[in-house]
């Protein structure tokens, strides 16, 4: 398996991502093998240059995203990637017939290259809570699960729970922590309620290293990227912590 970083937050703390390869030189450095997404590629063109830069520096990646949909499925499946993020229409609405409708669409689709689209379960998304989890999974039997500890563990999820009963449907996953500061929030106000942290400093009985060595004793062999959706400080100081928790946890 691969240890690396989904680095929403270390492009919200910087702006963006303005150099791909002193990235990914700088989280090597703390220990880790790549970042989830070949991103940012404004043609096929780009992609394999982007690619090219991953392998100049012994780094990999999980999944492309490009400008559309198509983009996404032909670039993951012609780099030998395993996945794309389910993306549908953002309307703002939770309508779970439709999103399931849409994700059952792509994954049709996703299979004609061999791939697999995946549901990222995420507070404030139509995949919240672990009973819509347990929905999508049922309706949308050939989508896989990105699993997304923290946000799944914030919502009231077990974890542990999911892993046993869907654990041939986990293509991935974010490890991730969460800090409960405002219970009184409420879910509907999740970035109030709390916020994501480090590994090991949130408050919520999360225990991302039972989850890690429960998925490996099953057999898993896929990434467990670090996910740090904010970022208090230098985020390479956070992501080296995280690191380090992971090492003490046996990977």
């Amino acid at each position: 398996m691969k240890i690396g970083v989904a680095d929403y937050g270390m492009n919200v703390w910087y702006g963006g991502c303005y150099d791909l390869e002193l990235r990914l030189k700088a989280l090597k450095e703390i220990g880790y093998n790549g970042i989830e997404r070949l991103d940012g590629a404004v043609s096929a063109d780009d992609a394999m240059h982007k690619a090219a830069i991953f392998r100049k520096l012994g780094m990999d990646f999980a999944t492309c995203r490009g400008p559309n949909n198509e983009a996404c499925i032909q670039w993951t499946a012609a780099l030998g990637k395993e996945y794309i993020w389910i993306a549908v229409p953002a309307t703002g609405e939770r309508n779970m017939d439709k999103y399931c409708r849409q994700a059952n669409a792509l994954a049709e689709a996703c299979a004609a290259w061999n791939v697999k689209a995946v549901v990222h379960n995420h507070l404030g998304q139509t995949v919240e809570k672990q009973s819509e989890l347990e929905t999508f999974l049922k309706n949308c039997p050939d989508c896989g699960l990105l699993l997304d500890t923290g946000h799944l563990a914030a919502a009231g999820g077990d974890c542990l729970q999911i892993v046993e009963k869907y654990f041939d449907r986990i293509v991935s996953v974010h490890v991730k922590d969460y800090l409960l500061l405002k219970p009184e929030a409420g879910l509907d106000n999740f970035r109030e309620r709390g916020r994501f942290c480090e590994l090991g400093a949130g408050n919520i009985n999360l225990d991302n290293g039972a989850i890690m060595k429960l998925l490996a004793k099953k057999g898993y062999n896929g990434w467990f990227l670090v996910e740090h959706d904010t970022h208090l400080q230098e985020p390479l100081k956070d992501l080296a912590i995280s690191r380090e928790y992971i090492r003490k946890t046996g990977f």
